[in-house]
């Protein structure tokens, strides 16, 4: 089964169990509000029925007037009592009050019935055990009971009234109840619907994705749908991304294997038929090999930041020392292109708790970035300054080719190479300022990176935390 029907028959259940229980609430509830209604209106009949029989029974001086106060009091059905209807005697109060046959017996002080009006009891017989509402007659002049009235003995007073009252309301409740249901059903499709489409159609774009495609989901709401799709779309940007980055990275170590696999096989190949010496064929390979360990080296410490698996060994170290010793060891590649490296910083820079290498690989990386940008006749200058008391700044600045405004938030993805470093023939794969970025996270700090555009040059900073 489907979630758009899962979901809409979950709704569907709801609504029919709160429709039916606010219908037998409001139903029972409304039934014992009108049965304490009935009862209360009953005793006040009960109670005005023997007012007026022991006003008649004081006046006439016993139970002679009996049948005449009933009949008054619309109690008084003749032979034959209508099932439904008011009785032929009945009196102004009687036949607009109730229109049920009320069973009244009027009994004396010694348990002997004087009056039955429905005549199921005969005068003088003994008093059964009877229902309905019980009140006292008195002699008002002797101020003494004389016996009893036993009114709604059978229980029908406003029996049609509140048997139709009640029907007329449960009919009400339910047509409201199939009206709310009929459009609950509705709001419940409309609501499963609105919440399964998108659904659906991440599913269909997450297909299109693993097949290769690239798409889309429409954000139309704010609520957390719309942000399911706007995460989609930042995700499906970002695998778009990363298959560029992939192709790129295919073609850019390719080339970097290719170019010095092709000079070890010329050098091999010249000793081999005696056209180059072993001294300078061994120079050529041993420099070539270096440049693909060096790539290996890149493609493994990369691993190691995906992966986790960064182990930082910390010791206190000089950063000043730290810094000119990786100025020093970069000194000839700088002066093979013509490049000055210098290093502006005090040497009463703090002492930190930093692992040396790590560290001295990620100025490596930046340093051997800033040189190869750089065109004859540059310059690079390492820097290094407290930020307040909590971190230091090493910022490493060239004025090379630049960067474009649009490589900026790229530069530190791994095997991102800027159109300017194609363009310039600059080789690498694009995983130097990654690695230096981890290395920097590692240490609890950052790597930001400026360039005010093409052709002038660029800055990049990595801000250590003096303490961890």
């Amino acid at each position: 089964m489907s979630l758009h029907w899962r979901i809409l028959g979950s709704n569907v259940v709801v609504i029919l169990l709160t429709v039916l229980i606010g219908v037998g609430v409001v139903y029972y509830g409304t039934e014992s509000s009108l049965g304490v209604f009935v009862d209360r209106i009953g005793g006040e009949e009960a109670s005005r029925l023997a007012r007026s029989l022991s006003r008649a029974y004081t006046a006439a001086g016993g139970w002679d007037t009996v049948d005449a106060s009933l009949s008054e009091a619309g109690y008084s059905y003749g032979e034959a009592p209508h099932e439904e209807g008011s009785g032929e005697g009945g009196g102004e109060s009687g036949e607009g009050f109730h229109q049920d046959a009320v069973r009244v017996v009027v009994a004396s002080e010694d348990g002997r019935v004087v009056k039955d009006n429905l005549s199921q009891l005969t005068a003088g017989a003994n008093v059964p055990d009877l229902d309905g509402y019980r009140e006292t007659v008195f002699d008002l002049a002797a101020n003494r009971p004389v016996g009893h009235v036993y009114v709604d003995v059978n229980g029908n007073f406003l029996s049609t009234e509140s048997h139709g009252f009640l029907s007329t309301l449960l009919y009400i409740i339910a047509v409201g109840g199939v009206l709310t249901i009929g459009v609950a059903i509705l709001l419940a499709a409309w609501l499963s619907r609105r919440i399964t489409s998108p659904v659906t159609a991440l599913t269909a774009a997450t297909q299109a994705i693993a097949q290769g495609d690239t798409t889309r989901l429409p954000v139309t709401s704010e609520d957390e749908l719309g942000r399911m799709s706007a995460a989609f779309n930042r995700m499906s940007s970002t695998l778009e991304t990363q298959r560029a980055l992939r192709r790129r990275l295919i073609n850019d170590v390719s080339h970097e294997l290719n170019t010095p696999l092709s000079v070890i096989q010329l050098e091999a190949t010249g000793l081999r038929d005696g056209l180059q010496t072993p001294e300078g064929a061994s120079d050529h390979i041993i420099q070539e090999v270096e440049r693909l360990r060096g790539l290996v080296t890149d493609l493994n410490w990369l691993a190691e930041t995906d992966h986790g698996e960064l182990q930082l060994t910390l010791e206190a170290c000089s950063l000043y020392e730290l810094l000119a010793a990786e100025v020093e060891r970069w000194q000839p590649q700088a002066q093979a292109r013509q490049v000055a490296l210098s290093l502006e910083a005090d040497a009463d820079l703090p002492e930190m708790t930093l692992d040396r290498m790590r560290i001295g690989q990620a100025l490596g990386n930046v340093l051997n970035n800033a040189i190869r940008c750089s065109e004859a006749n540059g310059r690079v200058v390492v820097r290094a300054k407290l930020e307040g008391e909590g971190a230091v700044a090493i910022t490493v600045t060239d004025d090379g080719i630049g960067i474009e405004a649009d490589d900026l938030p790229n530069v530190f993805e791994r095997f991102y190479r800027t159109d300017q470093s194609h363009r310039h023939g600059i080789g690498g794969t694009g995983l130097g300022l990654a690695i230096a970025r981890a290395m920097a996270e590692a240490h609890g700090g950052t790597a930001a990176i400026n360039s005010d555009g093409p052709g002038q040059g660029a800055a990049v900073t990595l801000k250590l935390p003096l303490e961890r």
